[in-house]
C-alpha cells in the first residue's frame, strides 16, 4: 500500500512549473507592463524621499505624525527615532525600505480596499476568494520569491511583487470586516432618505468602516516592513541588505545594529497611523 502511495506521486511541483512556464511565454507583455509600472512608482518615491535634506524628511514625518495624532509624544517618538537612525548611519537603507513599504502599501490599499467592498457586498465572491487569501497568508513568504525571480528578475520589482502578494489579504479582510459590520439601522435609515448605493456607501458605511481600513493599513506596513529582509534576498535594497551579509558572515554586531534599526523603524510607523477608539 504504501509502496503505491509513494510511487504514483502528484505531480504538484511538476503542474506549478508548467503554469509558470506557459505564463512566462504567453504573458511576457502583461509583466513586462506591471514591472514597468512598479519600477516607476518605486523610483518616484525614492526620488521624494532621496532628494530633501535627511532633517526635511524627518520634520516632514514629525508633521505628519502630529496632524494624525495630535500628541507631543508621539511627534517626539518619531523625531528620536529619526536621530537614531541617523547616529547609527542607516539614513540610506531606511529611505529605501520605507520605499519598499510605501509602495507595497499604495498597491495593496489600491486593490484590497475595492476587492474588500466588493466581498462585503457579495457574500459569494468572499467565500470563493476566502480559500485563495488562506493560500496567500498561509505559503512561506520565501515561496513567492521564486516566481517573482521567473517573471521579474532581480531588484527591487521581485521583492515588492512578493511583498505584495503576502501582504495584499490583510486590506482585503479587514475591509470586508468593516463593511460588513455596518449596523442594519443605519442602512436602513440611509435607504429610507433616499440614499442611492453610492450615497450609502461613501456616506454611511465607509465612515463606519475607517477604523477597521485604517487597522488594515497598519497591518500593511507591519507585514511590509517584515518583508523586508525576505526581498533583500532577490536583491531589493534597504535593511535587509546589511541583515544578508550579518547573516552570510557571522556577524553578531551588524546583525543586531540593522535588525534593531528594522525594529525602531516598526515601531514609528506603528505610533504614526495608531488608530485608537477616543
Amino acid at each position: 500500500m504504501m509502496d503505491w502511495l509513494t510511487g504514483n506521486k502528484i505531480p504538484v511541483g511538476d503542474a506549478a512549473a508548467a503554469v509558470f512556464l506557459w505564463l512566462q511565454i504567453n504573458g511576457a507583455w502583461f509583466f513586462d507592463n506591471l514591472e514597468a509600472f512598479m519600477r516607476t512608482l518605486v523610483d518616484a518615491i525614492l526620488w521624494l524621499l532621496e532628494q530633501p535634506h535627511p532633517l526635511v524628511i524627518v520634520a516632514v514625518f514629525v508633521a505628519l505624525t502630529w496632524v494624525l495624532q495630535r500628541s507631543w509624544k508621539t511627534a517626539l517618538l518619531i523625531l528620536l527615532g529619526f536621530a537614531f537612525i541617523l547616529n547609527q548611519g542607516y539614513w540610506e537603507e531606511t529611505i529605501e525600505s520605507v520605499t519598499l513599504v510605501m509602495s507595497a502599501c499604495l498597491v495593496c490599499m489600491g486593490v484590497g480596499v475595492p476587492i474588500g467592498i466588493a466581498a462585503a457586498h457579495r457574500p459569494r465572491l468572499y467565500a470563493a476568494i476566502r480559500p485563495v487569501l488562506d493560500l496567500m497568508q498561509t505559503l512561506p513568504p520565501f515561496v513567492y520569491l521564486i516566481p517573482a525571480i521567473v517573471f521579474f528578475g532581480i531588484g527591487m520589482v521581485p521583492g515588492l511583487i512578493a511583498t505584495v502578494i503576502f501582504v495584499v489579504p490583510a486590506p482585503i479582510r479587514l475591509t470586508h470586516l468593516g463593511i460588513s459590520s455596518t449596523p442594519t439601522p443605519l442602512l436602513e435609515a440611509a435607504r429610507a432618505f433616499g440614499a442611492t448605493r453610492r450615497q450609502t456607501l461613501w456616506k454611511v458605511e465607509l465612515p463606519f468602516a475607517l477604523p477597521q481600513i485604517m487597522a488594515g493599513l497598519n497591518q500593511t506596513i507591519m507585514l511590509a516592513l517584515s518583508m523586508v529582509v525576505i526581498a533583500a534576498l532577490v536583491g531589493a535594497s534597504g535593511l535587509g541588505v546589511p541583515v544578508v551579509r550579518a547573516l552570510n558572515t557571522v556577524n553578531t554586531a551588524l546583525g543586531f545594529e540593522s535588525g534593531f534599526i528594522i525594529v525602531v523603524v516598526a515601531i514609528m510607523l506603528d505610533r504614526m497611523l495608531r488608530v485608537e477608539k477616543r
